[in-house]
C-alpha cells in the first residue's frame, strides 16, 4: 500500500477563498458540468443566452471560456463589489436555468463545480492553452480557432 491508497476520497470539491495578494492578479480556472452530463451547451441560443448573463452578472469578470457540449470551462477574476465566488456562480447558474429556453431539459447545472486558483502566469497560457485545444481533442473542431463556442468577454491580465 503506497501514500496514495491512505489518502480520504473528496467526495465534492473544496472552495477555499481566493487568495488576494497585494500586487499579484487574482484569477480562478473554473468548470461547471450539465447535470447528468447531457450535451445541451453547444448552441447558438446557449451560447448567446450564457454571454448575456456574465454581461449582466459582472460582479466577478469572465475572461476566457470555452463551451464544451456537457460542461464549461472559464478564468474568472474579482469584479468591482465584495461578492464572494461561490454567491456568484449559484446567482448566474441559477439565473441561466430560470432563463433556459427549454423547461424539459431542466435541472441544467450539476450541484457543484470545481475551481483552481492560478498561481503564476504561466499557469493561466498552459491551462487555456489546454483548455482551448479540448474541442480538437474531442474531435469536435479539426482547429482550435474554428470552435464556435469559445472566447473572452474581459481580459484577464496576469
Amino acid at each position: 500500500m503506497n501514500n496514495k491508497d491512505k489518502l480520504p476520497v473528496r467526495k465534492k470539491p473544496a472552495h477555499p477563498s481566493p487568495l488576494c495578494i497585494v500586487n499579484r492578479p487574482t484569477i480562478l480556472f473554473v468548470t461547471v458540468c450539465v447535470a447528468g452530463r447531457r450535451p445541451l451547451l453547444c448552441t447558438h441560443a446557449a451560447h448567446t443566452l450564457l454571454l448575456d448573463i456574465w454581461h449582466r452578472a459582472d460582479h466577478w469578470h469572465i475572461g476566457r471560456y470555452v463551451l464544451m457540449p456537457d460542461h464549461i470551462h472559464f478564468f474568472s477574476a474579482p469584479g468591482n463589489t465584495e461578492t464572494t465566488f461561490g454567491r456568484w456562480i449559484e446567482y448566474w447558474r441559477s439565473t441561466a436555468a430560470r432563463e433556459w429556453p427549454v423547461e424539459a431539459e431542466k435541472p441544467l447545472w450539476q450541484r457543484d463545480y470545481w475551481d483552481r486558483q492560478l498561481r503564476k502566469g504561466d499557469n493561466y497560457h498552459e491551462k487555456w492553452e489546454y483548455v482551448r485545444n479540448n474541442p480538437v481533442r474531442a474531435g469536435l473542431a479539426t482547429n482550435a480557432d474554428d470552435w464556435p463556442y469559445q472566447g473572452e468577454l474581459n481580459e484577464l491580465r496576469w
